[in-house]
């Protein structure tokens, strides 16, 4: 049986605040799969999320949001689903949003990114982030030829050939922004971004805080250099192969 449409959601303790977000993806999407990457969480998070109905894959060990999302395309590829939504766990991805990215995959784009800051009412962020954000919104711009005025946002939705590509072993285990867009560009997927709406955060832990954004801003920028030379990993395709024998 071929699947059509998956959300994603990469979870770490987020028992207290996944459990409305899975309900506004029933209420919004009724007909689409869940599925929540519990990312080593010490807390309910898992017991939660089955109890909205969602599948659980999870990580032994916390391992970080962007080896969390590729858990998800994986299982996205090897179960057939042909489009992925992905959202954050802490409620800050308006779920009313979720039905205008699909229907945008659904007009030709392979991959669609919900953007904050083409909203009525962005959420308020820090001035390091800010200026963080337009910078590599211009990068991300002047290199694919898209304007992309929110690069860091998590809020994607996108179709199989967008999902083939990101399963690939060049995906970063941490900070997927930036660097991911430029490279399925370059791989000749046509991104296009869309007003969402998106809440400040009411708890848990921002990926971008305090040193994190140093070393974010250092990463991205070390990501950035090497993607002009940057190649598959030659082994890749043997894995592919192995898998499709044994059915993994």
């Amino acid at each position: 049986m071929l699947h059509q449409t998956l959300a994603l959601i990469p979870a770490c303790n987020e028992a207290e605040r996944i459990g409305p977000v899975l309900a506004g993806i029933r209420r919004r999407a009724p007909e689409i799969d869940i599925l929540v990457v519990d990312d080593g969480s010490a807390d309910d998070t898992p017991a939660v999320a089955r109890a909205h109905g969602a599948r659980v894959v999870r990580h032994p060990f916390n391992l970080g949001y962007g080896c969390a999302l590729q858990t998800g395309y994986h299982y996205a590829r090897r179960h057939d689903y042909q489009r992925v939504v992905q959202l954050d766990a802490d409620g800050q991805h308006d779920t009313a949003s979720l039905p205008e990215l699909l229907a945008e995959l659904d007009r030709g784009a392979d991959v669609v990114v919900g953007s904050r800051y083409l909203s009525d009412a962005p959420p308020a962020t820090s001035l390091m982030r800010r200026v963080g954000s337009r910078l590599f919104s211009w990068l991300v711009t002047r290199w694919t030829g898209v304007r992309i005025t929110d690069p860091t946002s998590g809020y994607q939705a996108m179709n199989r050939r967008a999902l083939d590509l990101l399963a690939l072993d060049h995906f970063p285990e941490d900070y997927p922004d930036a660097d991911v867009l430029i490279m399925l560009s370059r791989f000749g997927l046509r991104l296009r971004e869309i007003p969402v709406t998106m809440h400040e955060r009411i708890g848990g832990v921002s990926m971008h805080r305090g040193s994190r954004a140093a070393y974010y801003g250092y990463k991205m920028f070390l990501n950035l250099a090497l993607l002009p030379v940057r190649r598959t990993s030659p082994f890749r395709e043997g894995r592919d192969i192995a898998a499709a024998r044994t059915g993994g």
